[in-house]
């Protein structure tokens, strides 16, 4: 009666040897493909946007207007992080860069509650410019 436990054991044990794969030989290293040595290239970052928030400190040089840019910071839920104005303004100012702009007229920031998507969410507006003087 001892020895059935033991040879079913036995033959569980060798039934999974069987289900082992084949053995596969290990290739040569010349018959590999080669890996191409690839450069990376560097990481493209923003160029960096100076923020105007008055008009009157663009008096004094020749701008060109690019377009409006916006930027958000958006909490989905109450138990996430409020949103932040300054991440906001920030993204803002990657956008006019992407827009190859070097200066952001700040229009308005705000929170704004139960917005789409959004539990809250700081939303800020301003137009991209290429400023060329000094």
């Amino acid at each position: 009666m001892r020895a059935l436990p033991l040879c079913l054991l036995a033959l569980s044990l060798t039934g999974c040897s069987l289900l082992h794969k084949p053995y596969k030989p290990i290739t040569a290293p010349e018959a590999r493909p080669t890996i191409t040595e690839t450069h990376a290239r560097p990481a493209v970052r923003p160029a960096p946007v100076k923020l105007y928030t008055d008009t009157t400190e663009l008096l004094s040089n020749p701008f060109r207007d690019l377009g409006e840019v916006s930027g958000d910071d958006c909490q989905t839920s109450r138990q996430d992080s409020p949103p932040n104005i300054n991440t906001a303004r920030k993204r803002m100012q990657i956008r006019a860069s992407y827009m190859k702009a070097n200066a952001v007229l700040l229009h308005k920031c705000e929170i704004v509650n139960e917005s789409k998507g959004c539990y809250r969410q700081a939303i800020c507006q301003g137009t991209a410019l290429k400023v060329t003087g000094k």
